[in-house]
């Protein structure tokens, strides 16, 4: 049990990049969202 901190902190680093990656990956998806013209959407996405 001498490791226990050493292996608590990895996994918090590991689960801190895993989901700060996540939240800016969403950021960048909502941005480029806005970029694409009305007439290039997908399917599911249009006002039908």
């Amino acid at each position: 049990m001498d490791y226990l901190g050493y292996l608590i902190s990895g996994w918090g680093v590991v689960l801190v990049a895993v989901a700060v990656y996540a939240f800016s990956l969403l950021r960048r998806g909502r941005a480029l969202t806005a970029r694409v013209p009305a007439d290039r959407r997908r399917w599911m996405t249009t006002d039908d």
